[in-house]
């Protein structure tokens, strides 16, 4: 069975600036998910939602936009957005977990509505002819809330539902539930996804094996840590290329030079790279002295300076 390879939106990380360069540089991710559009009562769609998603800017790779919302007109509004730059899908965003998002009734604070995800769907589909794909975790407060969602679920003709085999209350704490995706693969009709703490080949195979009828696998975090994870796992392999660290660095000076170009002033491009780097450390072979580097790099030079030493010690 082929394996189809999924990049996760992550905010402030998957950009059509690195998507662009990861595609370039690593491969082995079949479909990226852009960040998603968030409207918060405002019918306006940002500038920096508006940039990501420019079919210019995704002229090489396969993108799908992402919204989060949790009323009906803002849902149908984002559709009408997308369909008039040529996108023919939309994912919802049940799953982020955080509780400035969960609060409102977004994200994984959402799943324990089934109610309003019936209606939003409802109007979507009579409204509509936009293809409909559902990212979640399995619940808020407890994995049995995605239970009850699919029946609801299951009424409408959905692409596929990726699950983050977590909870929202979770964050990114803890480990995954593999039980409880076992039992959500026996309790809807649809095509799911897997997501979750894919950051090693092992631990992929360690997935494959366990969820034998799965053939799409969401990567987010485990794909920022380890960029040659996807095409490793492509290629059913453990070696990295020899000149893993060339390639890693043309990789980062590329999105340096890009968000340096975007961002107005040293403090957005330090805490930009910064977070970047709070996951490319972990590949490195000391990663908290790695990140020390970076975090005491008070301005580009001393910056550059760090990253230089970082991989010329590994």
């Amino acid at each position: 069975m082929s394996v189809t390879l999924l990049s996760s939106p992550l905010q402030g990380f998957t950009d059509f600036r690195f998507r662009n360069a990861f595609h370039k540089y690593f491969g082995g991710i079949d479909t990226f998910y852009a960040p998603y559009i968030r409207l918060n009562g405002k019918m306006v769609i940002k500038n920096s939602y508006q940039k990501d998603l420019q079919p210019e800017n995704n002229t090489t790779l396969e993108v799908i936009p992402q919204v989060m919302t949790g009323d009906a007109d803002e849902f149908l509004f984002v559709i009408k957005y997308i369909q008039s730059l040529g996108y023919k899908e939309l994912n919802w965003n049940l799953g982020c977990p955080y509780p400035m998002v969960t609060k409102q009734g977004m994200g994984s604070g959402l799943i324990c509505n089934p109610e309003k995800i019936d209606h939003i769907l409802k109007r979507a589909h009579e409204g509509t002819d936009v293809v409909v794909s559902m990212k979640m975790r399995m619940g808020y407060e407890n994995a049995e809330e995605i239970l009850d969602v699919f029946p609801i679920l299951d009424k409408y003709p959905l692409k596929n539902i990726a699950i983050h085999a977590r909870i929202g209350k979770q964050l990114y704490k803890g480990g995954v539930d593999l039980d409880a995706f076992q039992k959500c693969t026996e309790s809807t009709k649809h095509t799911l996804y897997y997501n979750g703490d894919i950051t090693t080949v092992a631990k992929f195979i360690e997935m494959k094996e366990r969820f034998p009828s799965i053939d799409h696998f969401m990567m987010g975090r485990g794909l920022i840590a380890d960029p040659f994870l996807p095409s490793m796992i492509k290629n059913n392999t453990t070696e990295y290329p020899k000149d893993r660290w060339k390639i890693f660095s043309e990789f980062h000076d590329t999105i340096y030079q890009q968000y340096d170009e975007a961002l107005s002033g040293p403090t957005p491009i330090k805490m930009k790279m910064r977070g970047f780097w709070e996951y490319f450390a972990l590949s490195t072979s000391n990663p908290h002295k790695a990140f020390k580097k970076i975090k005491k790099a008070n301005n580009p030079r001393a910056y550059q300076q760090a990253v230089r030493e970082i991989l010329n010690n590994e």
